[in-house]
């Protein structure tokens, strides 16, 4: 037995990071207009703005222009689809997000909807969505698409292995699940995989016995440690999705953990990802690419 091979999500973003660059330098370099990125941000969530803030700034490394509009929470439905509407329309703008989760009163499908599918850099808009699933090209959500580039990058094989996916969230556990059960001939290439989807309405004892078969873990079912090393098949791969906020009980401070147990599970696992510095760094990268698409798809249309 060895130890996994710690797939660092920090430097494969890096090295996205450096695609990027030379991407924006070269679409600047043909006189066009340098990529932007628009952000809206609803209420004064820490987590959303925490995540707003490094957004931008990986914008701004990578000689993306970015603005963030920000709106009470108190903001009507009505306000937020009119904002957007004007951004949809306003041709500096290629990419366009609204930070999610919306406060209560507002219709979170409603609004992704509204989002120019074109400008959709976080994949969420229904046509976005509905090519995913027919395998044609679109702007993938970017966790998803985060989890996909570790696989392809780290050299992980998925033709007719089993994945597990534990999550069937509609913006992470079920766009991940299409990516690699699809086809790897058709329009927007596949995983060609067998594709098993566990939530928490699994027992435990049928999780545990689905995951003794999966040759690739997708651990995004939001519960801290949910899998363990007793879970896992020797040598697999496990993609490690989960934020979780623990109080440490030495330090009595928050830290993050994934829904999986790193240290165990590490000791059998072939490859691992580990929370943080996994598939979050590579989420901001995927979502820069995004952007960049949208740029490009601007000079088309």
């Amino acid at each position: 037995m060895h130890a996994a091979v710690v797939i660092s999500g920090k430097e494969m973003a890096r090295q996205i990071h450096r695609e990027i660059q030379r991407d924006v330098e070269e679409l600047v370099a043909q006189g066009n207009m340098r990529p932007h990125l628009g952000v809206v941000l609803v209420g004064d969530d820490p987590a959303s703005r925490t995540y707003v803030r490094n957004k931008t700034r990986a914008a701004s490394i990578l000689g993306i222009s970015s603005d963030t509009v920000m709106r009470p929470g108190s903001v009507s439905q009505e306000e937020l689809l009119e904002l957007i509407d004007k951004m949809n329309r306003d041709w500096r703008v290629s990419g366009l997000l609204v930070q999610l989760p919306l406060p209560d009163h507002i219709n979170e499908r409603a609004v992704c909807n509204a989002i120019a599918p074109e400008k959709d850099v976080d994949g969420f808009h229904i046509v976005n969505i509905g090519k995913l699933c027919l395998d044609q090209r679109s702007m993938v959500p970017a966790t998803p698409a985060a989890v996909w580039e570790i696989i392809k990058r780290a050299g992980i094989e998925t033709v007719g292995k089993n994945v597990l996916v534990a999550g069937r969230s509609k913006n992470v556990g079920m766009p991940i699940a299409m990516l690699l059960h699809s086809d790897r001939k058709h329009e927007r290439p596949g995983g060609d995989a067998t594709v098993t989807i566990t939530h928490r309405c699994t027992p435990r004892e049928q999780l545990k016995e689905l995951m003794s078969l999966a040759d690739i873990v997708i651990a995004a079912a939001g519960v801290p440690r949910l899998i363990t090393a007793d879970m896992v098949k020797e040598g697999a791969a496990v993609i490690d999705v989960g934020i979780n906020r623990i109080r440490d009980p030495t330090t009595g401070k928050l830290r993050l953990i994934g829904d999986v147990d790193f240290e165990g599970v590490k000791e059998k696992a072939g490859f691992i990802t580990p929370v943080p510095g996994g598939v979050g760094p590579m989420t901001v990268a995927m979502l820069m690419r995004n952007t960049v698409t949208a740029a490009r798809n601007a000079l088309m249309h």
